[in-house]
């Protein structure tokens, strides 16, 4: 993990969207506070976080922030909020910081952590 540029980007993001600084901020805090040996990394524009392999992003755009599940066509949908059709991939739109309680953004990435270390 390079903290340098993790702090880069969260920096970038602050300066730049802060508008969705805090968007990204608590989700940084809810996926990092999911287990312990949590790994995070930047790639792809955003943030990449591991746990043995891994299992999600957050991704910051012009008006919103996504919440990317490297395997999330395999995830359980219980609430109804993952959107894509892609072969593996699905993701929460995220507009604002409640929407990360309301979309119950921990489940799904305790469901995707859990599956990762499986």
């Amino acid at each position: 993990m390079s903290t340098d540029k993790v702090q880069a980007l969260l920096q970038e993001v602050r300066e730049h969207r802060e508008e969705l600084f805090p968007i990204v901020a608590r989700l940084r805090d809810v996926i990092l506070a999911a287990g312990p040996s949590i790994t995070e990394e930047v790639k792809y524009g955003g943030l990449l976080f591991s746990s043995g392999q891994s299992f999600c992003g957050v991704f910051p755009y012009k008006a919103h922030v996504t919440l990317e599940f490297s395997q999330g066509a395999a995830l359980a949908d219980p609430h109804g909020f993952l959107s894509g059709d892609g072969k593996y991939r699905r993701h929460i739109k995220l507009e604002t910081v409640q929407d990360i309680e309301t979309r119950r953004v921990a489940e799904y990435v305790a469901s995707a952590r859990a599956a990762a270390d499986s």
